[in-house]
């Protein structure tokens, strides 16, 4: 840190950071060492130190010992890299391990793997009599080998994570659940800015059923909370059809293709 800032004060004040420990169930915990888990500060220190430990190398690698195309995609401590040659990737995941440990870090193992992905995977394992591709997880959604919609040519496919869905309806079921007699008006609205919020993360080409899903989920756990206010409820699904279409908004791609978002035009 002191590298990249000359401001003393800044300075004290993340050493004060690091040693400020952390609560937990109402007792102080002293941190002996690396950043204190929870705390504010640590989500940036991490990226700093990994700005050296890992983007910096990671450049200089490719520089040095890629023999093809390489791509390379981090977010804080999540990463996916890809390459042409099979070669490489072997190459620098023994690399990656010895630099990692270097600065006493390590790969998490089940989550750290080479797998055969992209344009050519399904024919190649095809012709190996293997399977289809194996899928990944990254930032919420898991990719996948596909064609487009007339059959013809490779298409990256994204949906979210089941995993990550069943958490979130399990959340929204338990707000309703507490909230359960609150005006009906004041929790669509609550819904409804859910529903968007979760359709601006997740609303990417391909996931239109995973959303469509979502929604569904969403109305019918809505449904049956609001029968469970009263034993002689009048709550009938017709009735509760028109409040989800009231409420939640309806599925639409609010993404586009992960080539239009970064292709790049040239004017003179």
């Amino acid at each position: 840190m002191e590298h990249r800032s000359g401001d003393r004060r800044i300075i004290r004040l993340i050493q004060k950071w690091l040693k400020a420990g952390v609560l937990e169930e109402g007792q102080w915990i002293e941190t002996t060492e690396g950043t204190p888990q929870g705390s504010v500060i640590s989500p940036l220190l991490a990226n700093v130190y990994l700005h050296y430990v890992y983007d910096l190398w990671v450049q200089q690698w490719r520089t040095r010992n890629a023999t093809g195309d390489m791509i390379v995609v981090r977010y804080a401590d999540d990463t996916i890299v890809g390459f042409q040659h099979q070669g490489d990737a072997k190459r620098f995941l023994n690399d990656l391990k010895d630099r990692l440990a270097r600065f006493a870090l390590s790969l998490h193992p089940e989550k750290t793997r080479l797998i055969e992905f992209g344009k050519f995977a399904a024919e190649r394992r095809k012709g190996r009599g293997e399977g289809k591709p194996e899928m990944f997880d990254f930032l919420g959604f898991t990719h996948y080998c596909t064609t487009r919609k007339d059959g013809t040519g490779f298409q990256l496919g994204r949906r979210t994570q089941r995993k990550r869905m069943r958490a979130r309806l399990n959340e929204i079921t338990e707000t309703l659940r507490r909230d359960r007699h609150r005006p009906i008006d004041e929790q669509g609205g609550w819904l409804g800015a859910v529903v968007r919020g979760y359709f601006a993360y997740f609303a990417v080409p391909t996931n239109s059923r995973m959303l469509s899903a979502f929604r569904a989920h969403i109305g019918e756990r809505w449904f049956h909370s609001l029968r469970r206010r009263s034993q002689r409820h009048r709550m009938t699904w017709e009735r509760m059809s028109r409040l989800i279409e009231r409420f939640l908004p309806p599925v639409r791609v609010l993404h586009p293709w992960p080539d239009q978002r970064f292709r790049v035009k040239y004017s003179r």
